[in-house]
């Protein structure tokens, strides 16, 4: 089990001001669209520096110590500034799984954000981040469970390029899973990552998951992932992220 003497249930208006983590946040959103209803279905919240540093220069500042305040600290900002902006529909917030130690008390400042800024509850998703390396994946299964129960929505970031694969879509059964940008890539011009993504949507569609094809970036990618079903996508071919703010949106007709 992960270690618990870091971790005390924290207060939104702590949360919201860093938590003692030494150092600011900020979020970007960036849209996940429907194609074939021409809307935006989500917008991810993405950390940054204030000054929008990136996303990895912030994570160099994330240590074993910190972990559970930035992850909570995570959660309040992006409700925060989802209500600043004006998000109105589903709001995709990570969650670093290794940060959870009782789900029902790390929703707590999550639900107080969404009551103190006026942001519905039943329009979050929670993305688990394929890329980190689940110490006790028994433990997730929990807090996915916890989450659902709760009524949110579920998501397996960046599917296809972590730790678990196959059994971690078996054993969790997510709302949404996101194809990794990397099967992603040129995925019109190699044989290899189109047989494995028609695959993975072929099961994610029999056991009733949505697909996203994350990091899109050219019509021919898009194209082929059309003909395979898939309806959302999110990457640069549709917007870039838009720091403290939503960005205009292109629905493939660029």
């Amino acid at each position: 089990m992960i270690p618990q003497k870091n971790y005390r249930p924290l207060g939104c208006s702590e949360c919201l001001n860093g938590a003692g983590l030494g150092f600011d946040i900020s979020m970007a959103f960036q849209p996940i669209v429907n194609i074939v209803r021409r809307e935006v279905y989500a917008y991810e919240a993405l950390v940054r520096g204030i000054n929008n540093e990136s996303a990895g220069w912030v994570f160099q500042h994330v240590n074993d110590d910190n972990r559970y305040r930035f992850d909570q600290a995570c959660r309040v900002k992006a409700i925060e500034m989802a209500a600043k902006v004006g998000v109105d529909t589903l709001l995709s917030i990570n969650f670093m799984p290794n940060a959870v130690y009782r789900p029902e008390l790390c929703i707590r400042t999550t639900l107080e954000a969404a009551h103190t800024f006026g942001f519905p509850v039943e329009r979050i998703i929670f993305e688990i981040t394929e890329g980190e390396q689940v110490a006790d994946f028994g433990h997730l299964r929990e807090i996915v469970s916890h989450y659902r129960e709760r009524g949110f929505l579920t998501a397996i970031d960046d599917f296809g390029a972590g730790y678990s694969g196959l059994n971690m879509l078996a054993e969790l059964l997510t709302d949404v899973v996101k194809l990794d940008m990397a099967l992603i890539r040129d995925i019109d011009k190699n044989r290899e990552r189109r047989i494995i993504v028609k695959g993975i949507t072929q099961v994610c569609t029999e056991l009733g998951i949505r697909v996203v094809g994350e990091g899109v970036e050219t019509a021919a990618e898009l194209s082929f992932l059309r003909d395979l079903g898939i309806e959302l996508f999110q990457g640069y071919y549709f917007a870039r992220p838009g720091f403290e703010s939503l960005p205009p949106v292109s629905f493939g007709d660029n």
